[in-house]
């Protein structure tokens, strides 16, 4: 078995979207912050209403995939196809914005906290241009492993800890997704130690939210990411204060990234079709 340490950090930066909603960037906060098929992560987390009550009021996307996961608060989703999701604590949505979607998120309270991380994950050129399509995952959906020391939910792949395997709420069968993600919420008790598999060749990277930990020899500070060498398997050791984090892995594509706003293409000029397809009302309409 080789280990998986820590390659490089990459700490997340304050930054605003949508209509100015406060949150933190690591995964894309510039084009050399990509890690493939990962495009962006985005974490959101506020007591302040007034970082985050205006929300992302409709907007278009192309050509990638986005993962919402709440921890607190209530959002809620709507789109051109007519689907309407509530998004509560622990619930998770994945979108494939294929050819095209145009949606809205808007939070559903007016006070208290608003916590939660958006995924961006890549398309494969050959199903870039797909239909749309939706999912909610409501928490009691999202499976759970709690173990001596910690508790782990499986949003997406297949989690293997301490003698026990557990399929995600997004698993391997779901052939829908070609990069076939590991997106796990890992959280561990102080001085608690996890060793989880991971797929050799599949690029990878864990991002601390809460406490500290330890990679290999090294420091994970809270809000960095930390990507990861290859190998097949990483272990994670909290420290004073515990940890709470995510660890994802994806099947790389190794394909052109162009990226204009909430398009992401393979080439220029699909970059510039898609603007067209919006500006003038065809992005969602069937190939």
């Amino acid at each position: 078995m080789k280990a998986r340490n820590l390659r490089k950090v990459i700490e997340s930066v304050p930054t605003s979207d949508g209509a100015g909603v406060k949150l933190r960037r690591s995964l894309g906060a510039g084009p050399f912050a990509r890690l493939d098929p990962f495009l962006m992560l985005d974490e959101f987390y506020s007591d302040n209403p007034d970082d985050y009550l205006a929300g992302f009021p409709s907007h278009p996307h192309r050509g990638f995939e986005t993962v919402t996961y709440m921890l607190d608060g209530r959002m809620e989703h709507k789109d051109h196809l007519g689907n309407t999701g509530d998004l509560g604590p622990g619930s998770v949505q994945w979108m494939s914005a294929g050819r095209g979607v145009i949606h809205s998120e808007m939070p559903r309270q007016t006070e208290g906290r608003m916590r939660g991380f958006q995924l961006w994950i890549n398309l494969p050129a050959d199903e870039k241009m797909k239909p749309a399509d939706y999912r909610d995952i409501p928490a009691g959906e999202v499976p759970e492993l709690p173990f001596d020391g910690g508790l782990a939910r499986v949003i997406a792949g297949t989690l293997t800890l301490r003698g026990q395997s557990l399929d995600g709420a997004v698993n391997h069968s779901d052939k829908r997704i070609s990069t076939d993600p590991l997106y796990i919420d890992l959280r561990l008790d102080p001085g608690s130690q996890a060793t989880i598999p991971v797929q050799a060749g599949y690029n990878s990277f864990v991002y601390l939210y809460e406490g500290d930990a330890v990679i290999g020899e090294q420091s994970l500070h809270r809000r960095h990411a930390g990507v990861l060498e290859d190998g097949d398997q990483v272990t994670i050791q909290a420290g004073e204060h515990g940890a709470r984090l995510l660890l994802l892995a994806g099947k790389p594509l190794n394909e052109p990234v162009v990226q204009y706003g909430p398009f992401v293409m393979n080439t220029r000029e699909e970059i510039e079709q898609a603007v067209r397809d919006y500006q003038s009302g065809r992005l969602t309409e069937p190939a």
